[in-house]
């Protein structure tokens, strides 16, 4: 039998035995009064505080197995009993992994398109108000690895400031971003890949659906996302098909704009890659006996010695009907107030440079540009080429994508922009030392009040209030386009008119013109006409 099935059965013996207790109990706390959506009844469960209910592993979409592999999320079956939302589903066939992502679920599986709701145990719509503001969150991982049971993406803490959380599972890698001419071909809108930012589109349409049933506002969504998941932040907003279906957006550190790691090549160069690689993987590119292949099997492919391609996202003429940065260039995106930034240091360079190499890797990398860079990126001592490598390379892997959607956002849009540059250091924590500084993801648990999550992290006072204030901004924004509140430092909108101001989240949160926007337009002048094709 179906796992989901067995699932089903075994509550819906719960449910009766729930319906029998009631006949002779006093009434029932929230979490023992199914809600109904539009694909059954879940039921879910209270936090410790019991401030907040939680309803986890619901399922938004069909498995994406055997004939469903590498199609569009298609409408989840409605089931006829009581779903009990008490576990995390499991999270999308991986990829990679990091030591920093642990998982608190089943384990992976194909099997994986489900969501989970942080709702206030008093959350419900009335005729006074339409619903509470909604957050929907989408983790990063490059593409290839992340998954919603992290305990530093629990949303129930961002729950306790009067909105409801949503994070949803999404196709990873081969999985999730397949591009194949067969499956060009069978599909009426003649594109292929991209199955993992479809998922999260119709995870954000479930919320669209479903949230007044939690007490949601579906007219005020925020998506919000990190790395990977700010990627996919800007990529909702650039296709025509998520338009509409959210209200406000917020990016942690990434763009998909630009990105020297995460490009969104166009889908023809992608099919040929994938179909030479599944010919040399196993023997066979024929998408009949690809979609025959068990998971294990697809997994000691990938795992072999064929040298597999990045699958990540494309332009496929349907999700991306064009590039993201000609979409944005010709202001098609959705305009929408957004919220963006990036951490201090993003990256550091493996090797440690010295002036003189530094130097040479700038000759190397820019050529006649080259003193135009080492005037931006000083390097006249030693130390100063240390600094100035790691500013590079968090620039490089992430901090120029991340300003390139934010600039573009704020030349086409007609809603406000919020640039934030998060450079509190870390003290440090089981898997990063206080060396890197305010390092990538770093802000996560700040976001979601999730300090508590870091493993042998030595929290300080300042980690605590800058945790409080982020929540406050990023909640405020959900609720109004504005991270602004009495009593908390101001924030100014971002754009030319106020000299580019950018709130530093540090130990003294304050605002101030940005003094690295040179060292931005030089990389745009470089960089920016191969983005935009």
């Amino acid at each position: 039998m179906n796992p989901r099935a067995i699932k089903l059965a075994t509550l819906t013996a719960l449910a009766i035995s729930i319906a029998t207790a009631s006949a002779f109990a006093p009434p029932q706390p929230p979490e023992a009064r199914p809600i109904h959506i539009d694909s059954g009844k879940v039921l879910g469960v209270l936090t410790p505080d019991q401030k907040v209910i939680a309803y986890k592993g619901i399922p938004f979409a069909q498995p994406p197995i055997e004939e469903l592999r590498w199609r569009a999320p298609q409408p989840v079956h409605k089931w006829r009993h009581v779903l009990l939302a008490q576990d995390f589903g499991q999270h999308c066939i991986q990829s990679g992994s990091y030591p920093d992502m642990v998982f608190h679920d089943a384990g992976p599986s194909e099997d994986c398109l489900t969501l989970n709701v942080w709702a206030p145990s008093d959350a419900k719509p009335t005729k006074k108000s339409p619903g509470l503001p909604v957050m929907v969150w989408i983790y990063g991982g490059g593409f290839t690895t992340g998954g919603t049971s992290e305990n530093r993406q629990d949303g129930q803490f961002l729950a306790h400031r009067g909105v409801i959380v949503v994070s949803m599972n999404y196709r990873l890698g081969l999985f999730g971003f397949f591009a194949h001419p067969d499956l060009t071909a069978e599909t009426i809108h003649h594109a292929s890949g991209n199955y993992g930012l479809m998922d999260q589109a119709a995870a954000i349409a479930w919320v669209r659906r479903n949230i007044s049933a939690f007490g949601g506002d579906p007219a005020n969504i925020t998506i919000f996302g990190e790395s990977a998941g700010s990627f996919s932040v800007s990529a909702q907003m650039a296709s025509p098909v998520a338009k509409d279906l959210f209200a406000k957006a917020i990016g942690e550190s990434g763009g998909a704009l630009y990105s020297a790691g995460l490009g969104f090549p166009p889908r023809e160069e992608a099919e040929l890659k994938n179909v030479a690689w599944a010919d040399r993987a196993f023997g066979s590119s024929k998408l009949f006996y690809l979609r025959s292949l068990t998971t294990e099997q697809i997994l000691k492919g990938l795992a072999g010695r064929s040298s597999p391609p990045r699958f990540g996202p494309v332009v496929d003429g349907y999700f991306l009907p064009e590039s993201i940065p000609n979409i944005y260039a010709a202001g098609k995106q959705s305009h929408v107030p957004v919220l963006g930034g990036w951490n201090a240091n993003e990256s550091r360079p493996n090797v440690v440079p010295t002036a003189d190499s530094f130097a040479a890797q700038a000759n190397t990398e820019f050529g006649l540009n080259a003193p135009k860079f080492l005037s931006a990126y000083l390097a006249t001592t030693n130390e100063q080429a240390i600094q100035s490598a790691g500013d590079y390379a968090g620039d490089k892997f992430i901090a120029f994508s991340t300003w390139a959607w934010l600039e573009a956002q704020v030349k086409t849009g007609n809603a406000p922009v919020y640039r934030y540059f998060f450079d509190l250091g870390s003290p440090g924590d089981r898997n990063h030392s206080a060396s890197m500084g305010a390092f990538h993801s770093d802000d996560i648990e700040y976001v979601f009040g999730a300090l508590d999550s870091r493993l042998q992290m030595a929290i300080r006072p300042e980690d605590r209030a800058l945790s409080e204030l982020m929540q406050q901004y990023w909640t405020n924004f959900a609720k109004t386009g504005d991270p602004n509140a009495p009593g908390l430092p101001k924030w100014p909108i971002y754009n030319a008119v106020d000299n580019y101001q950018v709130m530093h989240l540090d130990a003294t949160p304050e605002a101030k013109p940005d003094t690295l926007r040179p060292r931005y337009l030089f990389l745009d002048s470089v960089w920016g006409s191969t983005a935009a094709k």
